[in-house]
């Protein structure tokens, strides 16, 4: 996994791993990591949404909880 570069501070973000059609992310305190597919419940658009805001280092957590918090495969 790439650790996320957390530009702001203050996400909740410690890490990820980008597929093809996948996001995986870490959070931080915790082992247990989520994926979002785009043949999961999160869908293609929100998969490329999160996987430029991780390259970007930022937005991705506050993504997340308001778009697909519950939406991991």
């Amino acid at each position: 996994m790439e650790r996320y570069r957390n530009s702001g501070g203050d996400s909740g973000v410690s890490a990820y791993e980008i597929g093809s059609d996948y996001i995986i992310v870490k959070f931080s305190g915790t082992t247990k990591t989520y994926r979002y597919s785009y043949g999961g419940r999160a869908g293609n658009n929100h998969v490329e949404n999160m996987k430029k805001l991780a390259r970007n280092g930022s937005g991705l957590n506050a993504y997340i909880n308001k778009y697909v918090k519950n939406l991991y495969d």
